[in-house]
């Protein structure tokens, strides 16, 4: 079993998300070009604060999909708030997007968080359970 491990000082992981945010009522926000870049573009800068690197971002007219990796030592509850707030104010403010919104509220209160892997979960119980045993 072969991984892309990445370590610190006392660490060794290989940590990657799926991150899944959905605007609040599915209202379709996303339907212009500059809107997506912009969400794109504070999407990247914000996983830069918290150290997090953004393998792929996609999104459609209302939610968007974020692949990510991160070390452990990140708190993933704070940087989903903060991504949260960041694009939200920074989108409010930029574009004209309030009759889209209901009441203001840009995403939803719950998200989507899945972590991933580069094997199986059945590959991984195999591994695990040959360990041990006589080669």
């Amino acid at each position: 079993m072969e991984y892309n491990l990445k370590s610190s000082s006392h660490s060794v992981y290989n940590l990657n998300y799926h991150l899944i945010l959905v605007v609040k009522y599915r209202r379709k926000v996303f339907t212009n070009k500059k809107i997506i870049d912009e969400l794109k573009k504070r999407t990247r800068n914000i996983a830069q604060n918290f150290d997090i690197k953004i393998t792929n971002q996609e999104v459609d007219k209302d939610y968007m999909h974020i692949l990510f990796s991160s070390k452990p030592t990140t708190n993933l509850t704070k940087f989903i708030n903060a991504l949260k707030t960041g694009t939200s104010k920074a989108i409010r403010h930029r574009f004209d997007i309030e009759d889209k919104l209901w009441d203001n509220v840009f995403w939803s209160n719950s998200y989507c968080l899945i972590t991933t892997g580069e094997v199986t979960l059945d590959q991984l119980k195999k591994y695990v359970e040959n360990q041990g045993e006589p080669k």
